[in-house]
């Protein structure tokens, strides 16, 4: 893609106008959450949301950041923080930069957080996220998307969520009455430094229930090999990929850490995001960037 130097260079100093923010549940926002914990309430801190790190959020939303050049494809943005919080400019906004640095739209979906304390906490957020791919195709036409090249990223417990949504076949927890909804998943996924399907114990083996099914949607795996047991993780989730034949890659760089998002680390993993552009363009999804 001969375009892809210039486009990762424009990243650091243009992006496209965001929009502004869109609600997802406009009949209400379904379930009820249990009420955040001292624990959680107490990690969280007094100040709550600030710059860069977001939390509280109760009606969650989707804000559009179109690319000056668009291309068609589109990527739902998850950033991580443990289901407590949203790092929403390591793993947010810069994201969208970028994305828009290769001619993608990006969406940066604000999740309900914190859910930490409930049974599962990834059960609203994957309501959010599926609720915001429904939107995205819905408008598809009104923001220059191709509706089949909707993707999502997802970081850390965003990732986990990506995760769920893309692999995860159990029945929807909830419903709308304005149309809006699209049964299916994201047509791409790529998942950075993400966790939560292994085993809690032997952390070498999927926990039950987990598995990657044989329409799961093509995935980009990242982490650093420093990074815990998401090295794991990740390698597990690829193997389950190929053993299926299903379009994958996975790099695992030497160090890294967790939570590298787009900021600069001075490690290889800073390299991430063109073999990422590079990755969605082989895959078809960046069409009218080619020359």
């Amino acid at each position: 893609m001969r375009l892809l130097p210039l486009l990762l260079l424009a990243f650091a100093t243009s992006a496209g106008a965001a929009e502004n923010s869109i609600p997802l549940w406009p009949e209400g926002v379904p379930g009820a959450r249990v009420a955040p914990s001292k624990a959680t309430t107490d990690r969280i801190g007094p100040k709550g949301s600030y710059t860069g790190h977001e939390t509280n959020i109760t009606e969650s939303s989707i804000t559009v950041y179109p690319a000056a050049n668009p291309n068609g494809a589109a990527v739902i943005v998850c950033p991580g923080g443990g289901y407590w919080f949203l790092s929403t400019t390591n793993e947010g906004t810069g994201v969208c930069e970028w994305l828009n640095s290769i001619g993608v739209t990006g969406i940066l979906l604000r999740y309900r957080t914190p859910t930490s304390d409930e049974a599962v906490p990834s059960n609203y957020p994957v309501q959010d996220l599926q609720r915001a791919l429904g939107i995205v195709r819905h408008r598809a036409a009104e923001w220059n998307i191709d509706p089949k090249r909707v993707g999502v990223i997802g970081f850390s417990a965003g990732a986990n969520l990506v995760g769920h949504a893309s692999w995860d076949r159990t029945a929807r927890t909830y419903t709308q009455k304005d149309g809006v909804d699209d049964p299916r998943g994201p047509d791409f996924t790529l998942f950075v430094y993400g966790g939560g399907f292994l085993d809690k114990e032997t952390k070498k083996h999927f926990a039950e229930g987990v598995s990657v099914p044989a329409d799961a949607p093509p995935c980009f795996f990242v982490v650093a090999h420093n990074d815990g047991n998401n090295p794991v993780e990740a390698a597990e989730l690829y193997l389950a990929y190929k053993r299926q034949n299903l379009p994958s890659e996975i790099h695992i760089y030497s160090k890294g850490g967790h939570g590298f998002g787009t900021r600069k680390t001075k490690f290889p993993v800073d390299g991430w995001l063109k073999a990422a552009a590079e990755w969605m363009d082989a895959s078809g999804y960046l069409t009218s960037a080619k020359k």
